[in-house]
């Protein structure tokens, strides 16, 4: 099915072209387990970062959806709803696997030129490519050569469009397997049916602001003008968006505007039960900066800061005395689990580094300043980031030799480590905790390989 929305009668038809196709995977996590199981396939099927109850499900089949169950619900909701879900332990590696796979089946019709995400590819439309006749024509031979060359439950929906930023938003409005085109000439009324949460950039948090200033509807805010929309957005955001939506060319197609240089890098994870414990927490705190430290030197970055941030499960009656109190900057809050959390963060600044030895030592200085009363008993979460990025190729040399040679032990542990796998030497500190805080699941990035295993 095609839903192309053309020009009004009397528009030029040199002008009303496409300029990119964006391919949208569908439910690509659970698409990927019914593939690699048929029997998985037409039944309800969930994808989690961990067996337990109180995890969410990080993607859902359509069998799934259909019943009211979506990415976020946890899982012992959908057990609730559907006692028969399938549900099956993520492997980032093989979801990365097949990302590249469907990569290669795109390029074999039309070259990518931007990877969004892992579950998303562009391809911008050149020449008489960009003719609506033709543009369908490769829409549909990119999903055929996906079901082809990689497996018949990958379905994708793919959205026609003048730029990048309205081709993501044409691949939202039809799913699954869905196709619809978005023409210059029937722009922006094309989209004035769409809810403000459709637009890429706008989150909840910017649609309470736009709501705050008027805007609750689309209609509402296509009748702004440039300065209008410019003054909602309180920056050169709203420009941009004032002209994709009417299908213009900004220089830059829709593309998200990168950061022009990285500015931290980290690793969390939600514990599992068996470490909720201060010890198992403290293990796991370990794996993910033996996980960050690796990565820092893979791309090639030193770090000036450490930040942990570690969340705490409570009671029903730890919560109740709790609640409201912001003493010490300290509060309430539900986590997406259901548990009610409260939490505990620290940073530590330190000479640029980049050896696992130093920012442990750093970690280790944070850790010791952990609460360890009632309400701080049972962490659940952990995270580790570090900030303050520098390229290595930024870094002056010191005058005083290193302590016991760290960069050359952490260039050794990161040789044996690439060659037999991530885990394979490592500070004793992390052993309660080798096998856990496995790579999560990647949605904004296409997972980078080093050695034969993903981060």
């Amino acid at each position: 099915m095609f839903g192309e929305y053309n020009s009004p009668m009397g528009a030029s038809a040199a002008t009303d072209l496409y300029g990119f196709l964006h391919v949208d995977l569908n439910s690509f996590f659970a698409s990927v387990e019914q593939q690699l199981h048929p029997e998985y396939r037409n039944k309800p099927t969930g994808v989690v970062p961990t067996i337990a109850d109180t995890t969410s499900l990080i993607a859902a089949s359509y069998e799934a959806k259909a019943l009211g169950i979506k990415t976020g619900t946890r899982v012992l909701d959908a057990r609730r709803i559907c006692p028969e879900i399938i549900l099956v332990h993520g492997n980032h590696a093989t979801y990365a696997e097949y990302s590249h796979r469907i990569a290669a089946a795109v390029e074999r019709v039309c070259p990518v030129a931007h990877t969004p995400s892992i579950d998303e590819m562009v391809c911008q439309l050149l020449g008489r490519e960009r003719g609506p006749a033709r543009a369908r024509q490769i829409a549909l031979e990119v999903k055929q050569a996906i079901r082809e060359d990689v497996g018949e439950t990958l379905r994708c929906s793919i959205g026609l469009a003048p730029n990048r930023y309205l081709a993501k938003i044409a691949s939202d409005m039809q799913k699954p397997d869905g196709l619809v085109g978005l023409l210059p000439g029937g722009l922006p009324g094309s989209i004035a049916h769409l809810e403000l949460r459709d637009l890429p950039g706008v989150g909840a948090r910017t649609e309470l602001r736009l709501n705050a200033k008027g805007i609750r509807t689309m209609p509402e805010l296509l009748a702004l003008d440039r300065n209008a929309m410019h003054r909602l957005f309180n920056s050169v955001w709203g420009d941009r968006v004032y002209h994709w939506l009417r299908g213009n060319d900004t220089g830059d197609d829709g593309a998200p505007i990168p950061s022009a240089v990285q500015k931290s890098l980290g690793h969390s994870h939600v514990l599992a039960p068996e470490h909720r414990t201060p010890e198992g927490a403290w293990a796991v705190a370990h794996k993910l900066l033996h996980k960050a430290a690796m990565r820092l030197r893979m791309e090639k970055f030193f770090s000036g800061s450490l930040a942990l941030t570690v969340k705490y499960a409570l009671s029903a009656s730890q919560a109740a005395n709790l609640a409201g109190s912001r003493l010490g900057g300290e509060r309430v809050k539900k986590h997406l689990s259901g548990l009610m959390e409260t939490g505990w963060g620290m940073e530590a600044r330190f000479r640029p580094c980049q050896d696992t030895l130093s920012l442990l030592e750093a970690l280790q200085g944070c850790w010791k300043q952990a609460p360890a009363d009632g309400k701080h008993a049972k962490p659940f979460f952990v995270g580790i980031t570090l900030r303050n990025l520098i390229p290595e190729s930024e870094m002056q040399g010191s005058l005083f030799a290193e302590p016991g040679n760290r960069r050359e032990l952490s260039a050794t542990m990161d040789k044996l480590n690439l060659k037999y796998g991530h885990t394979t030497l490592h500070f004793a500190g992390m052993l309660p905790a080798r096998d856990s805080a496995p790579t999560r699941i990647a949605f904004t990035q296409i997972p980078v390989q080093y050695g034969h295993e993903y981060m």
